[in-house]
């Protein structure tokens, strides 16, 4: 290398991060690059772009993890070219996988727990729909068998979040959702027989509803599934969207009967990244007996070194997350469990009772009876100079996202404001943001909005 080329390089590497040839310009946003940059530039520019992103710890919307401890970096960090699918090269992870379907059968009282099928997945939006999938393989074989049709297969849920519209689109099922009505805003036992039929392929019943944070009444809802094959010879199966509740509730409520202590249940759905406490990426898909899972939707695949089964959507995904999942598992157990989601039902209880003097607004779920969160309204006929949405963009600009979204039929009249209260929402974060909320009322009653904004113009929330 010439003297000049050596003094160019050593230039370049004493140069100040945005002083240098790759910071001092603009690097390209949607074509491809011509040419290889510095790994220390480029990870700068990408990391300054990432400034512009809400802080997830202000991110009151989503139910999904947003602070893990110090050793789950550590082991997502190993883990990071682990590939679950992989069984074969990786066994061990193979093996924390199945330990982890174990554990749940066990949390969840399955009758059998070393009988009980299960399968990690990347979240539970697929495990869902593998559930559902379960489900209208059964009733096929079922109906055939009874030389019936099968070409109107229907499912009933109270209101659901948008993985079950998936569901029922991409796998031609008829989604019967029962519609809000006036107080009630989840499904109840009599909603349900109302809509079964022959061609039901099951219930599901939700163990804390997107919108309002409550739990469906599973217990309920399958007692009454009895009366009516004792009526009618129906035999119409449960399988439980435990999204949230399915960590929650074996730790706080645990007399709660939701799970396979109710027999009609065949399986079960749970997102290990939301109340599970694990990075983003994980759920799981656990049935009460390999017989509830139809053989037939369960491939082999010997072509990566062995030969192995596999039943998910996905097929190459990473490890760390179900890795991460197992270490919390031993990590907290169920006294760690327990201790952690009581102080997130204890925050949330403060913060609807906080929230609830302030005035204008009327407590729809107050953080007891469902997941650690809390909803509210406005008063009925309220004139404050401002909208929900006002509220929510107000709080924005604080760093906060607390949505403000109207609900589903039949009381999209209705418009609510939601807190999920996760690990990490402390008190003093609670106070923090109750202490913006009061200012932002003050900051209206001085400066009414002459032209509130709507669910279109302030963009609308999607659940998450």
């Amino acid at each position: 290398m010439a003297l000049h080329e050596k003094d160019s390089v050593r230039a370049n590497l004493l140069d100040d991060l945005y002083a240098s040839s790759d910071l001092s310009v603009r690097m390209p946003k949607y074509k491809f690059p011509e040419e290889e940059h510095d790994p220390r530039h480029v990870r700068q520019a990408v990391h300054d772009e990432l400034m512009l992103d809400g802080n997830s710890r202000q991110n009151l919307a989503t139910f999904c993890s947003t602070w893990v401890e110090p050793e789950v970096h550590q082991l997502m960090d190993e883990c990071i070219d682990k590939n679950m699918i992989d069984k074969d090269e990786y066994p061990q992870s193979a093996e924390i996988e199945s330990r982890c379907v174990h554990m749940l059968a066990d949390l969840w009282n399955s009758p059998e727990a070393t009988n009980t099928m299960g399968c990690s997945t990347t979240g539970s939006s697929e495990a869902a729909m593998l559930g559902g999938l379960a489900m209208k393989w059964r009733w096929r074989e079922k109906m055939r068998g009874q030389g019936k049709p099968t070409d109107k297969p229907n499912m009933i849920c109270g209101p659901v979040q948008i993985c079950w519209h998936k569901f029922a689109r991409y796998w031609d099922v008829e989604l019967r959702e029962i519609p809000m009505e006036g107080d009630r805003l989840i499904m109840t036992p009599e909603e349900v027989i109302k809509r079964c039929d022959e061609n039901t392929i099951g219930v599901v019943p939700t163990l804390g509803v997107t919108f309002t944070c409550q739990y469906e009444p599973v217990k309920a809802v399958a007692d009454a599934l009895d009366q009516l094959q004792k009526d009618t010879g129906l035999n119409i199966p449960v399988h439980v969207d435990g999204a949230s509740g399915g960590f929650i509730a074996p730790f706080v409520d645990p007399d709660l009967e939701w799970d396979f202590r109710v027999a009609r249940v065949k399986s079960i759905n749970a997102s290990g990244h939301k109340f599970g406490l694990a990075p983003l990426g994980v759920g799981w898909a656990i049935w009460r007996d390999k017989e509830d899972l139809p053989d037939d939707l369960i491939f082999r695949v010997n072509y990566l070194g062995g030969n192995m089964a596999t039943f998910a959507l996905n097929f190459s995904r990473p490890g760390g997350q179900i890795v991460a999942q197992y270490y919390n598992f031993l990590r907290l157990g169920r006294e760690g469990y327990r201790k952690i989601q009581q102080a997130c039902y204890d925050t949330a209880a403060y913060l609807s009772d906080e929230i609830g003097k302030m005035g204008p607004f009327k407590v729809i779920y107050d953080g007891r009876g469902g997941i650690p969160a809390l909803c509210w309204s406005l008063e009925d006929g309220a004139n404050l100079g401002f909208t929900l949405y006002d509220l929510a963009d107000r709080l924005r600009s604080r760093g906060w996202q607390v949505p403000a979204y109207s609900m589903p039929a039949n009381r999209q009249d209705l418009v609510i404001q939601r807190i999920l209260v996760r690990h990490g929402v402390s008190r003093d974060l609670g106070d923090l943001l109750l202490g913006d909320m009061q200012r932002s009322i003050d900051y209206f009653k001085k400066n009414p909005v002459t032209t509130p904004l709507t669910e279109e113009t302030a963009g609308g929330y999607k659940h998450s």
